[in-house]
């Protein structure tokens, strides 16, 4: 993870530091994100991601990337506030060969049944992007755990 300063605010009470944050991954992918550190809190402002980070990671991204956002402008985290778990991803590991195209099926049903996109579920549940998400749908068609998309004539 790298972090850079962008830009600071002085205020009579103290300083509000925006820092740019970028995450790389040796899978390609790619987070970057521009943080805001005031009062002892980190917030996020804009955050960009390839591929495309689902809610739940994107509910964690800021928890994840606090402690060494704090190390870099020199502000120690608030004592009564837990430090987040070590060693997470910013995204899950997804299973692969058969119980991942069995998962990716579930989720693509889940999502049909619930009346949303399945596969923007797919690619939330995954982390992966629309063109890696419909080669997985297509794969878990191919293994019999989904109907075939279109009937053949």
């Amino acid at each position: 993870m790298s972090v850079w300063p962008a830009w600071e605010v002085q205020e009579s009470e103290g300083a509000t530091s925006w820092f740019n944050v970028r995450l790389a991954f040796t899978d390609g992918a790619r987070v970057d994100a521009l943080a805001v550190v005031a009062d002892g809190h980190v917030s996020l402002e804009d955050v960009r991601a390839q591929p495309a980070l689902c809610l739940d990671d994107l509910a964690v991204l800021a928890d994840w990337i606090e402690g060494p956002l704090f190390e870099a402008c020199g502000v120690a985290p608030e004592p009564d506030e837990e430090e987040p778990a070590g060693g997470r991803r910013a995204r899950p590991a997804w299973p692969r060969g058969v119980e991942g195209r069995w998962l990716v099926a579930q989720e693509y049903r889940a999502a049909q049944e619930d009346g949303a996109d399945p596969v923007l579920a797919v690619m939330c549940a995954t982390g992966h992007s629309r063109r890696k998400s419909l080669r997985m749908i297509a794969q878990a068609r191919d293994a019999g755990f989904l109907a075939p998309r279109h009937a053949r004539r």
